[in-house]
């Protein structure tokens, strides 16, 4: 007599079937395209997570490089200003001070320029 896999399957494809809500046509309703399509998204998903990351420090940069040359200074001199002028701001927050509050962005060039000469 054969053994049966009965509601061991049934659970095993519910669960893969739950987390491919979501995906496109037969992805999300077939459970061997769904697995498939799953094993890829979770790829990427691990991938992307690390990629976020960069993604935003080279968002962050582009922000700061382009507040920086409205004060007439490159985005590498005032990176270099602010470790001699002993000023620990990370680009993120530098990134949000130059989009929402420029004078006080001003201020920080000020210093950084000022550590510079």
């Amino acid at each position: 007599m054969r053994v049966k896999t009965g509601f061991v399957r049934r659970r095993r494809h519910k669960k893969i079937l739950k987390l491919a809500r979501g995906f496109y046509s037969g992805r999300r309703k077939h459970f061997r395209k769904a697995k498939e399509q799953l094993e890829r998204s979770m790829c990427y998903a691990f991938r992307d997570r690390k990629q976020k990351k960069r993604d935003f420090r080279s968002l962050w940069i582009v922000r700061i490089n382009a507040a920086c040359r409205m004060n007439d200074i490159s985005y590498s001199k005032f990176m270099h200003g602010l470790k001699l002028a002993n000023i620990d701001l990370d680009r993120k927050v530098l990134a949000d001070m130059a989009m929402h509050d420029m004078a006080a962005f001003n201020q920080v060039v000020a210093m950084a320029k000022k550590a510079l000469k």
